[in-house]
């Protein structure tokens, strides 16, 4: 009930943040529902259509987690400590708000399949989906329900353990913005490693299949299942790669004798790099696997794509631009001490804006050519 009304409560950008949420739980609880819909009549394609709705929970998940990072219930404040409400107590909310946005979309997912069904009547398109959803047969109870609950549970344990209370003492915030740089992100290595071996197990699983290496909902030949492992481990590596990535962007902006807005710029990226790092990493993968995915499938060859591949599609994008975005107001929130101080010892405002568009071009700089890189070697065993 407290995770409810601090849920109301909120001010109207956290409560629009939270309907995104839902929307996209609503998304993927629609594809699963589909999914069960299609195995009533055909069991056998199921299971690959089961499987590529991993890619659309993968990144809706990720970003209940960026939205409940930036919530603003989350930080303590002093009414909610003296009624006993720690930072494990509104760890448990905030997850707890989590998982009520999720359900929220879950239901709104379940009335909008049983419409396109044509289970519940009275509303324009009835029925309209009723071949490709299983329409005059009954459908699993159990399975519904299992379906509809991953979203919000998924969603709720992983914000549970994104922000869970670490260490023992009262963490402050203000500690992020000390003047010594923090040491560089150590998964740059295992990132590199991570994204060459999927490169690996795409080239591979992609010689073995017949007919189009990467079917998509609709078309079941091929082996999907080894490049679509393929790719997880790709978009895995530049996930952990990312942070490293963008501390070595900072790093080269100090490089050759800096000045005041290169220094101030590539100290804050180094600051923001496991902040900002991880959402790039994955928003890198997205988009070299698009690009990929636009060179299998040119423009003379047959297109699989339907509603349901453009909405899964639209997920995992969406969620992953999204997330990005969210990151990075979460780090423009966090450095607002820093700015504060420098403008109270007189620092002009253009200095700051120079900064972060310096910021902007280093990142630009080095993460668009490795997206491209990626995209082009992901590419290269698919239409080999």
């Amino acid at each position: 009930m407290l995770a409810l009304r601090l849920a109301r409560g909120g001010r109207p950008l956290v409560l629009l943040r939270r309907l995104l949420v839902a929307a996209a739980s609503a998304g993927v609880g629609f594809l699963l529902l589909c999914t069960l819909g299609w195995a009533v009549d055909h069991p056998a394609g199921s299971s690959l259509r089961l499987l590529w709705c991993l890619l659309p929970l993968g990144a809706t998940v990720q970003f209940a987690v960026a939205v409940a990072r930036l919530d603003p219930s989350t930080r303590p404040r002093s009414g909610l400590s003296a009624v006993g409400l720690g930072r494990a107590q509104l760890t448990a909310l905030t997850a707890a708000s989590t998982a009520l946005s999720c359900t929220l979309g879950s239901v709104v997912a379940l009335l909008f399949f049983l419409h396109l069904r044509g289970d519940l009547t009275g509303l324009p398109f009835d029925g309209a989906a009723s071949d490709l959803l299983g329409a005059g047969r009954p459908l699993p109870l159990a399975a519904v329900l299992t379906l509809l609950t991953v979203v919000p549970v998924l969603a709720a344990v992983a914000t549970g353990v994104a922000l869970r209370p670490r260490g023992t003492g009262p963490a402050d915030e203000s500690d992020e913005h000390a003047t010594t740089p923090k040491p560089a992100p150590s998964g740059l290595p295992w990132g590199v490693a991570l994204t060459a071996a999927g490169l690996a197990v795409e080239t591979y699983a992609s010689r073995g299949g017949s007919g189009a290496p990467l079917p998509l909902p609709g078309r079941f030949d091929g082996s999907p299942a080894g490049v679509l492992l393929g790719w997880s481990l790709t978009a895995l590596g530049l996930a952990l790669a990312g942070p490293g990535i963008a501390h070595l962007c900072g790093r080269l902006l100090q490089s050759l004798r800096p000045g005041a807005t290169r220094l101030l710029a590539g100290r804050v990226l180094m600051d923001e790099a496991v902040r900002i790092g991880r959402p790039l990493g994955v928003v890198c993968a997205v988009v070299s696997g698009g690009f990929a995915a636009a060179t299998l499938y040119g423009p003379g060859d047959p297109r699989p794509f339907g509603p349901l591949t453009g909405l899964g599609a639209t997920l995992v994008v969406g969620c992953t631009v999204a997330t990005l975005a969210t990151a990075l107001l979460e780090a423009r929130h966090a450095r607002t001490g820093t700015t504060a101080a420098l403008v109270r010892v007189g620092a002009p405002a253009g200095l700051l804006r120079t900064a972060s568009a310096l910021r902007a071009g280093a990142l630009l700089a080095v993460f668009g050519p490795l997206t491209w890189l990626v995209a082009a070697l992901a590419a290269v065993p698919l239409t080999g």
